[in-house]
């Protein structure tokens, strides 16, 4: 490998910034006040450090302590006496911030600048060189510098204990950081403090994902704080590099060279690029791997017409099923309907307009123990699947606010019977899914006109009703009790919530209140069959609640008096024992006790 890339090489990036022709400094914001317009002066902050723009920066960027900025300066005392100037030398002057290098003011003055701006700091004895002056400036003197800002490399503290220190070499496309599921590619040269190159990755770069690690602890850590294409310098302290041991010739990776133990490192990274990995069902079973990013912020929502083209493949390759390639038709589908497996609804539905992926997906999300004859291959059972598909277009369903009043009431109507086709299927999860989306349709009161509101609050009252039925078969006891409430709202003696909302409250051993809606019930429908049962299935249920609660009082109780009887013999047998020991003594005593107490009668 080349010299030069073996360690890293700062540019100064001195070049002339963009739009420094207008007169003011967008987003700068000093204690509230307005930016700083050219030629303007203003006192900066508490210290009395005073600013006059002279130049504007671009962008809204300004360095932080601990980074490395690059300037031109000329320094001079308030007579116009010189007494220092990068410009007569030609070559600026890259220091630290927060070392004072120069003087406690200079590094608070360039923290206030942007890339390209100049300006003319007027800095006080205490934020200059104090009582003590130099060889070329008086004591107690107010100075001023005139400081051009060319760059800065930023520095990070990783983990915020000097362990892992990041040298910004050159910043990375503003796209975001990658996290730890996604896979990167990255390049590297690993030396150490004098220079000696340790290992280095193939010139393309190596792919790993960032929950698996590579090489050292450290680099996994550096990359989740970088960008596409950005290049940084780290700074490696022994415990995030290979610690006490360092690395031997006998536990050599290819490539390496021996590592003594308690070694720095210096290592030269950049991120190529990275592959989002997105964990759609949250427990590992759909993963999502991005192959191309799509285009737009919107994907499909539920009940939204996609397009999609894909090859699908077991784990070790073989392909089951194509579609949308050599002029085959790609497939058509309704999101959240069932009308693909779970894993490549779930995962489509995640996916923007041409974006390319590739869908892990777990046996519980494709065909599960069933054997499935494809189109070009047998499934086994249990098989875990992979799709490579894209995204060709999608037309997400209408909303609520794009629709007029009568669509909006057709649309409430077309949910609600799906609902009820999924309930009778057996279905109660995606039928409660339907009834809710029928609601949000016509959940806006008011707007409907006196006829419509009719209809309306009579859909939304059937809807409550179902989705409570749909809530008591999957054991959702509190959710029933809350839609049957909001049907209670409207419909005071409505039976059927009466009914089903007693259901739950039976489930949920709150007898009494279950007691409260079935006499409700009855007082609306004497002769109603379903309310009678569950009034009789209710006293059954109170009687063997009242048994067990009068054993478990009957026992407490017995157990409480065996406690009393035991303290109270436990005395009698310490008095008998105490007076056996004391004899006589114990006996003209307990006879001068019985006087003493007739008499004080």
């Amino acid at each position: 490998m080349a010299e030069d890339t073996k360690r890293l090489k700062i540019s100064s990036m001195a070049e002339e910034p963009e739009d420094i022709d207008s007169d003011e400094e967008p987003g700068e914001v000093i204690e509230s006040a307005p930016p700083l317009t050219v030629g303007q002066e203003r006192v900066f902050n508490s210290t009395g450090l005073k600013k006059k723009l002279l130049r504007r920066g671009a962008g809204f960027q300004t360095p932080e302590f601990g980074d490395e900025p690059t300037v031109h300066y000329v320094g001079s005392l308030v007579n116009g006496t010189t007494f220092i100037s990068t410009r007569e030398k030609g070559e600026p002057f890259s220091f630290k911030i927060g070392q004072g290098q120069i003087c406690s003011g200079f590094d608070e003055a360039v923290l206030t600048m942007k890339k390209g701006e100049i300006a003319l700091f007027t800095l006080p004895p205490q934020l200059g060189f104090g009582v003590s002056g130099t060889n070329v400036v008086p004591p107690n003197s107010i100075i001023q510098f005139e400081v051009e800002l060319l760059s800065w490399i930023t520095v990070l503290d990783v983990c915020k204990d000097g362990g892992i220190l990041k040298r910004v070499v050159k910043k990375g496309e503003e796209t975001g950081q990658p996290g730890d599921l996604d896979e990167v590619k990255v390049k590297y040269v690993v030396m150490l403090p004098d220079g000696v190159v340790i290992t280095e990755s193939p010139k393309e770069g190596v792919e790993f994902y960032l929950k698996d690690g590579h090489l050292c602890s450290a680099l996994p850590k550096a990359i989740k704080t970088m960008t596409r294409e950005e290049k940084a310098d780290l700074i490696v302290q022994p415990q995030y590099a290979f610690g006490e041991e360092g690395v031997t010739i006998t536990s050599l990776p290819n490539g390496f060279s021996p590592i003594p133990p308690n070694s720095m490192l210096h290592v030269a990274l950049e991120l190529v690029s990275f592959k989002s990995v997105v964990d759609i069902t949250n427990d590992s079973k759909v993963i999502k791997k991005i192959v191309k990013e799509g285009e737009g912020a919107f994907i499909p929502n539920e009940g939204a017409s996609v397009l999609i083209r894909y090859t699908a493949k077991l784990e070790d390759g073989t392909v089951f099923e194509k579609k949308g390639f050599d002029g085959d038709t790609p497939l058509s589908f309704i999101t959240d309907e069932e009308q693909v497996i779970g894993g490549l609804d779930r995962g489509v539905a995640t996916m923007k307009k041409g974006e390319q992926a590739i869908l892990s997906i777990n046996h519980e999300y494709g065909y599960g123990s069933q054997e499935i004859n494809s189109d070009l291959a047998v499934i086994p059972p249990f098989s875990n699947l992979v799709y490579e598909v894209e995204m060709i277009e999608f037309e997400k369903e209408k909303g609520p606010w794009e629709m007029d009043v009568h669509e909006r009431i057709e649309a409430a109507g077309r949910k609600k019977e799906e609902g009820n086709i999924l309930y009778k299927s057996g279905k109660y999860q995606r039928a409660a899914k339907k009834y809710d989306k029928a609601v949000d349709y016509v959940s806006e009161e008011g707007q409907f006109g006196d006829y419509d509101e009719k209809v309306v609050k009579s859909l939304r009252v059937s809807c409550w009703l179902n989705a409570a039925a749909c809530s008591l078969k999957l054991n959702d006891h509190k959710n029933a009790i809350i839609l049957c409430s909001k049907v209670l709202d409207v419909e005071f003696y409505n039976v059927k919530a009466l009914y089903r909302r007693a259901q739950a409250y039976m489930e949920t051993y709150d007898y009494e209140l279950a007691e409260l809606d079935i006499k409700k019930a009855l007082e609306a429908d004497p002769q109603n069959r379903e309310v009678k049962s569950i009034h009789k299935t209710l006293k059954q249920l109170q009687a063997e609640s009242n048994k067990r609660d009068a054993k478990l009082y009957t026992n407490m109780f017995a157990r409480m008096a065996n406690d009393c009887s035991i303290q109270t013999k436990r005395p009698k047998i310490e008095k008998v024992e105490k007076n056996e020991k004391d004899g006589v003594m114990g006996m003209e005593l307990e006879k001068g006790d019985n006087e003493m107490a007739v008499d004080s009668s």
